[in-house]
């Protein structure tokens, strides 16, 4: 079966076919938009598309190109990833791209180079991408797919067509959530707790990721009623340390538009709105924003490959909750 866009991207898809048919393609796209939105998808459905031998409104799914693709093997495709340790795309991995586009296609067509995520990469690693991006050569495509763009070099920004993907309208994501999870209010309550991303809500649905939110509510919860904050770090799973601070991101959010307009229909996690209220009781709003820089600046350095130890910054951050919720 050939890949195929999601509902939402149709319309996008096909300017990108048109593009494409037209010669009009540049030799470098950006593909932006927060996680969870759906840019794998669209970024897989062109890269099939662009190897197809006999493409139509998608890859034919049947060619040689196709049959390799599918298998999990095709020599004109190079994908770039970060090393798992580090969380980066350094120097080395940009070097085989560089002898790569310096190859000739295999199969006669397309080269395709995916980066994803393009701001894994390093200072050197873009640097070093510079010169392939300035020189590609013919028939060949770079597909960077990135959640944040802004922390790629505008250098690299400035040799690419940028795509920018925005939350898709819910009368789209909706039923497709639906269709996945078999059910409408299931679909709806999981849009709202990942903020309208489908793809987020499909994952946070899944049964580790609601055990997680299960444990991190009590834990909540626990604190509210003056729980001690080392202990209940420990029992959580440190190295879930990016999802645990993406939740509490989120909840945090949530406090902030409760504590300044009052409005329950505004916070993302109906099922929480009990232990805010009691929480916005606690503290000042300014307070909430302290610990959201806090956590997100730890997600950054997370994200960046700052390696800092999981269990220290969990303690330290539900020492900093506790302490506002008991104040």
């Amino acid at each position: 079966m050939a890949m195929s866009p999601l509902p939402w991207q149709y319309d996008r898809w096909r300017k990108l076919v048109e593009l494409q048919d037209g010669g009009r393609l540049p030799h470098a796209l950006l593909l932006s938009g927060p996680r969870g939105i759906g840019k794998q998808p669209l970024a897989e459905a062109l890269i099939a598309r662009t190897l197809c031998r006999a493409p139509g409104e998608l890859a034919c799914g049947e060619c040689h190109s196709c049959r390799m693709l599918s298998a999990g093997y095709h020599p004109d495709l190079l994908s770039v990833t970060p090393t798992e340790k580090s969380r980066q795309i350094r120097v080395d991995a940009i070097r085989q791209v560089n002898g790569f586009v310096a190859q000739t296609a295999q199969q006669g067509g397309y080269r395709v180079i995916r980066i994803e995520p393009g701001e894994a990469m390093n200072v050197a690693a873009s640097n070093a991408l510079l010169k392939s991006l300035e020189e590609p050569g013919d028939r060949t495509l770079f597909i960077l797919v990135s959640d944040i763009p802004s922390r790629l070099l505008a250098t690299i920004r400035s040799r690419c067509q940028h795509w920018s993907f925005a939350v898709p309208p819910l009368e789209v994501a909706e039923p497709w959530l639906s269709e996945r999870l078999g059910s409408d209010d299931e679909a709806r309550f999981w849009l709202s707790v990942a903020g309208g991303l489908p793809l987020l809500a499909e994952e946070l649905a899944g049964a580790d990721a609601r055990q997680l939110r299960h444990d991190l509510r009590e834990l909540f919860d626990a604190l509210v009623r003056g729980g001690e904050p080392v202990g209940e770090a420990a029992r959580l799973d440190a190295q879930s340390l990016d999802r645990i601070l993406w939740y509490g991101i989120a909840w945090l959010e949530d406090l902030i538009r409760l504590g300044l307009s009052g409005d329950s229909r505004r916070v993302r996690n109906a099922d929480l709105l009990p232990l805010y209220r009691q929480a916005v009781k606690n503290a000042r709003v300014r307070d909430w924003f302290r610990l959201l820089d806090y956590a997100r600046e730890q997600r950054r350095l997370l994200a960046a490959g700052g390696n800092p130890n999981p269990q220290l910054v969990l303690e330290a951050w539900l020492v900093r909750w506790s302490a506002l919720l008991r104040s």
